[in-house]
């Protein structure tokens, strides 16, 4: 199977990761002059994710560049066709692409989550030029023992390493700094 590239881009919360992933993003689509799409994986459920959700729009609209949005919480496989290789892609976020199949979904099952998230990757991966991954690093901490939380941290850990192994460039942003853990940033 033929894949565009893929980069995967991780940090803490509010670590900057969604803006140097949107530069990153913008940046390729000129010089390849590629089309520029935003998966939104977010629900606006409540007022955080609501005032969330309306930042990273108006960061877009003041990009001075062309994003076309593409909210989908789940199933990104779905919209997989509608993407060519001119297109960079720009999937933000990945714990909430998992939160979704999880809580909204709710598939527990963690082989079949990863499956799932796999599938949507690799349905990305085959159509467009380029794919950008946002996630976020909650397991810089000590696990947790409620069990829930221990399971979600395992889910994303794992779903972590997968990607990584696939993707040709992986950065993790700390305080606004990149930082590339595996390829050659350009």
């Amino acid at each position: 199977m033929e894949t565009g590239e893929l980069i995967f881009i991780t940090g803490g919360v509010r670590s900057g990761k969604s803006a140097f992933a949107e530069k990153l993003a913008v940046g390729h689509a000129r010089e390849t002059d590629s089309n520029l799409h935003y998966i939104a994986c977010g629900i606006p459920s409540d007022r955080e994710m609501q005032e969330r959700i309306q930042r990273h729009q108006q960061d877009r609209k003041q990009s001075e560049s062309a994003w076309r949005t593409w909210e989908q919480p789940v199933h990104l496989s779905h919209i997989a066709n509608q993407f060519t290789g001119q297109d960079v892609i720009l999937l933000d976020c990945m714990t909430t692409l998992l939160n979704n199949y999880l809580f909204q979904e709710e598939i527990i099952d963690a082989p079949t989550v990863l499956e799932l998230v796999k599938k949507d990757i690799a349905a990305l991966c085959s159509r467009a030029g380029e794919v950008i991954i946002v996630s976020n690093e909650v397991l810089q901490d000590t696990p947790y023992e409620d069990g829930l939380t221990l399971h979600y941290q395992k889910l994303l850990g794992n779903m972590h390493q997968q990607i990584v192994e696939n993707a040709n460039l992986a950065i993790l942003v700390e305080s606004g700094m990149p930082l590339v853990k595996k390829g050659r940033w350009k």
